[in-house]
């Protein structure tokens, strides 16, 4: 019930989101007919739409995706006829007489006696087709599980719940549009006026939608408009085993509060344990130690791997056992070879369990990479921190247990750290494209003319148009469940993306022999805006599965579209993540 409750809560912060304002001009063009027969029915119709296309595409794969871009281009028409019927009723009757009463059908002006429930469902259905919402924590989370543990009522209803709240969120503001509009009209008789303001309002959201404002400039006005109050409540209410809410939790003056979250799960069931033999709990009684969840193709993790290295090497002698629990989100990096080699790359020296069973993982409820629980010398789970950041937050858990342990512990502050590469922390304030999948299972955003054929090869197509985060693929591929993989070369990958790093999960092909590639940017070469694994011309090489750092831009960070050709065939393409 309570997750119910955070979607719910969720849809409601949209209110405040510029992503909301798209669906505004449609929903107030109802605003001066009565509640019940009009703006009610309307936004039933839009909650319900956007509940089913959002689980549709959760569950059907790329299909429905292409669907619903059919069906807002319809919805797009439908609201053309009817702005202009609002704004121009007598010019569109005699220059677009059969147009126009479409749209005053559709519109319900100039049918007698109330407007008709059925006209308004209608139009709210349109309006469900059109609304593309910011993936804020929450939504995000929901259309995370939704993929990952595949199709079920429960996140069908979370999606309904979302949508309701969004919903519930501008009926107020409905409510409070029909009291001004009625005023308005009572005390000017501007009921004209009134009607085509409307209209213009409508033509310019036709006009926002048609040019992609609503999943391009929006999206990056409302990425972090509502995602901190979202955070929130999800750390402070989630009901997560060995992650419960603890109100005692909140920074009192300097220093952290610890809670009691649970007792240390079993250490059991990993494939095999690096940098150390197989610790157990009994083993580390009296040890402090630090829990963290990670995967060595995770952008997030590799940025937080800095700290816990620097962590483990400054406390290690006060008592602190910093534990790396590798569990892992694609097939490659099940391989204890692979993990191992990772290792090595990233100069990780404290124990790492090679959790490609997911049984550790399990152990602690865990759901998120990277994940870090921090365990006093008594067995107790004290703290927790999902997500990357926090850092000094983080180490002054580590220096209250420690300090628990021995009273006359002197600290120096905080580590510092000076990351390069993948590792560095990224440009947050200007990051407005997520991570994207390209396998079908948890694929979203794909334009390619052509439909995604599942489990076997198709020769695919640039699309003609690309806004931010649309995404295509060219050439013959074979796209997998997990990722696409290219059947003979040449073949490319194209993203329009806002953010200052552009990385992608690459893997050879399954002989291991090396995939020649190019990247270029808007048409051109990186130059100085090249990845660790770039050169100033784009070329790169990918010899291994793991994260390839492409793009890391010098300037100004704006839309630009990024495209990846492979030379060789064979290259295995995963995911894209952002910096």
């Amino acid at each position: 019930m309570l997750l119910y409750l955070l979607a719910f809560a969720g849809g409601v912060l949209t209110i405040v989101s510029p992503c909301i304002l798209p669906v505004l001009p449609f929903v107030f063009s109802r605003a001066d007919l009565p509640f019940r027969r009009s703006g009610l029915p309307l936004l039933v119709g839009m909650a319900a739409t956007f509940a089913l296309v959002a689980g549709f595409a959760t569950f059907a794969g790329a299909w429905v995706v292409r669907a619903n871009q059919i069906g807002r281009m319809l919805a797009v028409v439908v609201f053309l006829l009817l702005g202009l019927a609002l704004l121009f009723p007598s010019l569109s009757e005699y220059v677009t007489r059969p147009l126009v009463r479409l749209g005053g059908r559709v519109e319900g002006q100039h049918s007698a006696g109330a407007p008709s429930i059925g006209r308004s469902l209608l139009l709210g259905m349109s309006t469900g087709l059109l609304w593309a919402p910011c993936a804020g924590p929450i939504l995000g989370l929901i259309l995370t599980g939704a993929a990952v543990e595949g199709p079920s009522v429960h996140t069908t209803f979370l999606l309904l719940s979302f949508s309701l709240g969004a919903a519930s969120s501008l009926a107020v503001a409905l409510l409070a549009g029909n009291k001004v509009f009625a005023m308005m009209k009572k005390s000017l008789r501007a009921e004209e006026w009134i009607r085509r303001g409307l209209g213009a309002t409508v033509l310019v959201g036709v006009v926002a939608i048609a040019l992609g404002w609503d999943t391009g400039i929006l999206r990056r006005l409302s990425l972090s408009t509502t995602s901190g109050v979202e955070q929130e409540l999800l750390d402070r209410f989630r009901p997560v085993a060995y992650a419960k809410a603890d109100e005692s939790r909140s920074a009192q003056s300097a220093a952290v509060v610890l809670g009691h979250e649970g007792t240390f799960p079993s250490l059991d069931g990993a494939v095999k344990w690096l940098n150390s033999p197989p610790l157990t709990r009994k083993e580390l009684k009296g040890k402090v130690v630090l829990i963290d969840f990670w995967t060595y193709s995770c952008i997030n993790c590799l940025r937080s791997i800095p700290y816990v290295e620097a962590w483990a090497a400054k406390y290690k002698n006060d008592g602190l056992v910093v534990i790396g629990v590798h569990t892992p989100e694609f097939a490659f990096e099940k391989d204890p070879a692979n993990v191992a080699k990772s290792l090595t790359d990233l100069k990780i020296t404290y124990p790492v369990a090679v959790d490609s069973n997911y049984l550790i993982w399990k152990a602690f409820n865990n759901e998120y990479w990277p994940a870090h629980y921090f365990i006093d010398a008594n067995g107790s789970i004290r703290y927790h921190h999902f997500g990357e950041g926090k850092y000094a937050e983080s180490e002054e858990v580590i220096q209250q247990m420690l300090r628990e342990k021995n009273s006359g512990l002197k600290t120096d502050g905080f580590v510092q750290v000076n990351a390069a590469g993948s590792e560095a922390a990224p440009d947050s304030k200007d990051v407005a494209s997520p991570e994207t999948y390209i396998g079908y299972a948890r694929q979203q955003n794909y334009v390619s003319p052509e439909r995604i054929r599942q489990d076997g090869a198709q020769v695919y197509t640039a699309p003609s148009r690309l806004t931010v985060n649309q995404w295509g693929l060219v050439g013959n591929w074979n796209v997998s469940g997990e990722h696409a993989q290219l059947i003979s070369a040449p073949g490319k990958v194209i993203f329009r993306f806002h953010a200052r790093d552009l990385h992608l999960v690459l893997g050879p092909g399954k002989n291991g022999k090396p995939v020649r590639f190019l990247v270029r940017i808007d048409g051109t070469a990186l130059g100085e805006d090249h990845g660790v694994d770039t050169d100033e011309h784009g070329a790169g090489i990918v010899k291994e599965c793991r994260l390839y750092q492409l793009v890391r831009q010098k300037g100004k960070v704006e839309d630009r579209t990024f495209e990846i050709e492979f030379l060789d065939p064979g290259v295995q393409a995963f995911a894209f993540t952002f910096g």
